[in-house]
């Protein structure tokens, strides 16, 4: 299993100022250098966080891939084309939200699997990030999509509030094993911690996880690298 660190939220950091500090290329460098094999990063239409600029800057300096989080939109669409980042995950994107509140509805995406094929053609990987439903990722392989990221809010929601949460980790598991059978790659994200992503290690076929807010938030008290540090030896534990 691979660790993408989201740098989203030095971004969104160093916008409530303005200036340029904290550095986001440094939390690149950094995240690079403490073992994350994937840097990800959400431009936004609203431009909350990451800006445009940041993502060429980004994508020059570091040796790693990039994961492009984007809505399927025209702008995103020749933005992605060209970024030419290494993997696009296609997003839900909704103006008033805080944060990514669930899946892509795919029935309400006809020309999604044009955009699929126009990535594709520029040399990326894409993913669409879904729930852990049957429909949704039986969907996503009819598109072209060359996997899907299972959102796991839900999940980490109740795993944070209840002990109720095994109906949807066991929803997951079974989303995991349906990519398998469909030759399709299966990454994991959103809400996850160091505490809920363990019972998420013993799935086999989970590719890539793909965290950023709890590791921004923890890095304020820990540092950036030792925070990574620790997701990666609990992964590859």
């Amino acid at each position: 299993m691979l660790l993408g660190v989201n740098i989203d939220h030095v971004a969104t950091l160093r916008n409530a100022r303005g200036e340029n500090h904290p550095d986001i290329l440094r939390a690149a460098l950094i995240s690079e250098s403490a073992g994350a094999d994937i840097i990800t990063m959400h431009l936004r239409e609203d431009r909350r966080h990451i800006k445009d600029e940041d993502l060429f800057m980004v994508k020059e300096i570091i040796n790693i891939p990039i994961n492009f989080e984007m809505a399927a939109t025209d702008e995103m669409i020749a933005i992605a084309l060209k970024l030419q980042p290494e993997f696009c995950c296609i997003v839900p994107e909704k103006r008033a939200e805080l944060t990514t509140e669930g899946g892509l509805d795919l029935k309400q995406n006809n020309k999604l699997g044009e955009k699929i094929a126009r990535l594709k053609d520029n040399n990326a990987e894409v993913t669409l990030f879904v729930e852990p439903d049957i429909n949704g990722i039986i969907k996503a392989k009819e598109l072209g999509a060359d996997g899907i990221e299972i959102h796991t809010g839900l999940y980490s929601q109740l795993f944070a509030k209840t002990d109720d949460y095994k109906d949807e980790l066991n929803r997951i598991i079974a989303a995991c094993a349906f990519c398998q059978e469909l030759e399709l790659k299966c990454n994991i994200g959103h809400g996850l911690n160091l505490d809920n992503m363990r019972n998420l290690l013993g799935i086999p076929n989970i590719a890539e996880v793909h965290i950023g807010h709890h590791i921004i938030g923890e890095a304020i008290f820990n540092g950036l690298a030792n925070v990574i540090n620790t997701f990666k030896s609990l992964i590859n534990k």
